[in-house]
């Protein structure tokens, strides 16, 4: 059985396709923005790799499904009827999973570092991966029409895996590590 091959050859001059046929630069503003999405769905799956709890899993394997459809989104410029969109359910399940994660936690009183157990930390890094693509797209809306539900997705997402990075270090048993500040650190020496 053949099957198609990896290597196509028709980006060896900088260029891309998008979604339809258009030909553009691999830095292309559309592109930096489905690549860095793409960024973030791989430090999810590293995170996942890592071993999260199954409710958890679960929850990031449909963010990571979700961001198929933002990147196949973002790869479409205008108007195609067979092309997914990311549409507000995605935001409010995202909000729905953020309000169940949230009540198995403690509350926040301070700044937390990134970090703790290795799932946690990497869930850390996708959410900064997360907060670029939303610049990226944010940049991209300014030049080029795109699906507004997109960039409220990104930020949600970010939220999530915030809340997600405690829930998998209170799931670890490591506590989250506290910010303190240089003037919270000199008053503590002062004391």
């Amino acid at each position: 059985m053949t099957g198609m091959k990896i290597y196509t050859r028709t980006g060896d001059e900088g260029e891309t396709g998008l979604w339809g046929g258009l030909r553009v630069p691999k830095d292309a503003p559309r592109v930096q923005a489905y690549g860095t999405v793409d960024e973030c769905n791989a430090a999810i799956g590293v995170a996942r790799s890592a071993g999260v709890d199954t409710y958890l899993d679960a929850l990031l394997a449909r963010v990571q499904s979700d961001l198929f459809v933002v990147g196949a989104d973002l790869a479409t410029p205008g108007e195609a009827a067979n092309i997914p969109r990311i549409g507000a359910d995605a935001v409010q399940a995202l909000e729905q999973a953020i309000d169940e994660l949230e009540a198995q936690l403690e509350p926040l009183r301070q700044f937390i570092l990134p970090g703790g157990a290795p799932s946690a930390a990497y869930l850390h890094l996708a959410r900064t991966i997360c907060r670029r693509a939303e610049r990226r797209v944010v940049t991209l809306s300014r030049s080029e029409p795109v699906n507004p539900q997109i960039t409220i997705y990104l930020n949600r997402l970010s939220d999530f895996l915030f809340v997600a990075a405690r829930c998998a270090n209170a799931s670890a048993g490591v506590p989250d590590v506290p910010w303190e500040s240089p003037r919270m650190r000199k008053e503590a020496k002062d004391e």
